[in-house]
């Protein structure tokens, strides 16, 4: 099976299990596993921030910035199906207490519709505390967040006294897809949080990066979370390989993905969102399960995003030779259905 269902499915290269077979560990808790630290470290550098904290998930990394950064009745702004709000498990009303408020429709937003949505400071508000961006978006189909827009967002956030908090669980593939250094596009951002295990092919792990102030209070919310790790270097060398060795090479997933968008937009009565990164997005005349259960049929596992929308990620594991293969099979998959939904009964 070609497994398209996420970027996660993947596994560790053998050179990136040497790497972890090798690491030197030790107790992080107590401060002293010198493989996460250097992994901190060089993370910190890459965001251009002063510091940065290895946690076990994207999930814990948005949550505690979102603790960091707020308190109980605040509210976070952000875009629709931002994933701090979608797929989080509802962690923010549950840790922080906060509620959310969307800023404008799809995923990305501009200043002016930020300002829309910023509440007078009166005491019948819940007080707007921080504005979320996702970069890139997931459930907008991996679209790169425009700089131009972020910066005009900040400096409307700024006005407003909010911090900003940059879910960038994808930063490397925007990274590569705009051209712009990592440290670029996270300069804008208070906190930033980044994932080892979505694109880059580490099999787990994230990081919060911020100034060294809020990274102190930031590991005391993951011990709090039950995210304190002890000899964890193993993990963070895994990470440390893919900061490394596999960043450049995104460019190779942002290229399958084109060729099966391109494939799939071929069919009549298939919509293809435009691909920017390694997220195809294909909105469909009938349910999703169908163009699931069609692609499953021909060796090929993706995942419905929406009840008439499938989502397909490229990543490490799809060879190069198999992405034509890949491309073929999904475009017929989609055919059949959509065929099918067309042909009277």
């Amino acid at each position: 099976m070609i497994d398209l269902r996420s970027d996660t499915v993947t596994r560790p290269t053998a050179a990136m299990r040497e790497a972890m077979a090798r690491a030197e560990v030790g107790d992080d808790v107590y401060g002293e596993d010198p493989t996460i630290t250097r992994l901190e470290k060089v993370t910190a550098e890459i965001t251009g921030k002063a510091a940065a904290l290895f946690v076990p998930s994207g999930t814990m990394s948005n949550q505690i910035a979102l603790l960091c950064h707020t308190q109980r009745g605040d509210e976070v702004i952000i875009g629709e199906g931002a994933h701090c709000a979608f797929y989080e498990s509802g962690a923010g009303a549950a840790w922080s207490g906060v509620q959310f408020e969307i800023a404008g429709r799809g995923g990305l937003f501009g200043p002016d519709e930020l300002k829309e949505v910023i509440k007078p400071p009166y005491d019948y508000h819940p007080r707007p505390r921080v504005v979320a961006l996702e970069n890139t978006h997931n459930r907008a189909g991996g679209r790169v967040f425009p700089q131009r827009d972020v910066l005009s967002i900040a400096e409307v956030a700024r006005a407003h006294g909010l911090a900003m908090h940059l879910d960038g669980a994808r930063v490397w593939n925007a990274s590569v897809a705009s051209g712009l250094s990592v440290a670029e596009l996270c300069a804008p951002f208070d906190t930033v949080s980044v994932c080892f295990s979505k694109g880059l092919g580490a099999p787990v792990g994230s990081a919060l990066c911020g100034d060294a102030q809020t990274i102190v209070r930031a590991r005391r919310f993951r011990k709090m979370l039950g995210g304190g790790m002890r000899q964890a270097g193993v993990l963070a060398a895994g990470a440390l390989h893919a900061l490394e060795h596999h960043r450049a090479r995104l460019a190779e997933d942002h290229a399958a993905a084109r060729v099966i968008g391109a494939a799939i937009r071929e069919v009549s009565g298939a919509s293809v969102r435009e691909v920017e990164t390694n997220i195809v997005q294909i909105d469909l005349p009938v349910a999703a399960d169908e163009l699931v259960a069609a692609a499953r049929a021909r060796g090929v596992l993706v995942g419905a995003s929406g009840a008439r929308r499938v989502r397909v990620v490229t990543h490490l594991d799809l060879p190069a030779a198999r992405v034509s293969e890949a491309a073929a099979a999904l475009a017929d998959a989609t055919r059949e259905v959509v065929t099918r939904k067309a042909t009277p009964t």
